[in-house]
C-alpha cells in the first residue's frame, strides 16, 4: 500500500501581494514599450551607415568635417571624433536653424552631447550616427564628448553657436 504525501503549499499575503504588483509592473512596462514602439514610432537609434574609421576622414563628407547649408534654414553638420578631438571645434548657425548632425569616429568610441538640447547619443568607430535638431534660442550650446574615452577626453569640446 502506497501512501501519497500532499505537501502543502503556503505563502505569505504579503509576499502573495508583492508578486502581483510586480507582474502588475511588468505588464505595464512591456506594454507602455510596446506602444511606443508601434503606435508613436519610438525608437532606438539604427546607425546612418556604416563607413571604414581607417579610411573615413580620406574620402567623402567627413575628409572635410563642418557645416553644409542646404538653404530654407537647413544645415548638414558632419562631425569627425578622433584621439581627443572634435573636428571642427566650432559651428555657427542663425537662430531657427534646422541641423542634422552626422558624426563618426576613427579611433575608439566617443558620446557626443550638447549642452541644452536633448541631443545625446554614441559616436562608434565605423558607423555613422545621425541626429536632427532645432535652434530656437540665440546663444553658445557647447558639445563634449560624455564616453571615457583616454587620457585627453576632457578636452574633447567644441560648440555651436546660434546667432
Amino acid at each position: 500500500m502506497s501512501k501519497k504525501i500532499y505537501e502543502e503549499h503556503w505563502v505569505d499575503p504579503y509576499e502573495k501581494v508583492w508578486m502581483i504588483i510586480g507582474v502588475l509592473v511588468l505588464i505595464v512596462l512591456l506594454t507602455s514599450v510596446t506602444i511606443a514602439a508601434m503606435a508613436k514610432g519610438i525608437q532606438v537609434p539604427a546607425p546612418e551607415k556604416r563607413v571604414d574609421p581607417n579610411t573615413v576622414a580620406q574620402s567623402g563628407p567627413f575628409s572635410e568635417p563642418g557645416l553644409r547649408d542646404l538653404g530654407n534654414n537647413k544645415y548638414e553638420a558632419y562631425i569627425l571624433g578622433h584621439t581627443w578631438a572634435w573636428d571642427p571645434k566650432e559651428i555657427r548657425v542663425p537662430v531657427g536653424a534646422t541641423v542634422t548632425f552626422f558624426l563618426t569616429s576613427k579611433d575608439v568610441q566617443h558620446g557626443f552631447m550638447i549642452w541644452d538640447t536633448n541631443v545625446n547619443f554614441m559616436v562608434l568607430p565605423g558607423q555613422v550616427s545621425k541626429l536632427t535638431v532645432t535652434f530656437d534660442k540665440a546663444g553658445e550650446y557647447p558639445y563634449i564628448c560624455n564616453e571615457y574615452c583616454g587620457v585627453g577626453h576632457h578636452t574633447m569640446a567644441g560648440k555651436v553657436i546660434v546667432e
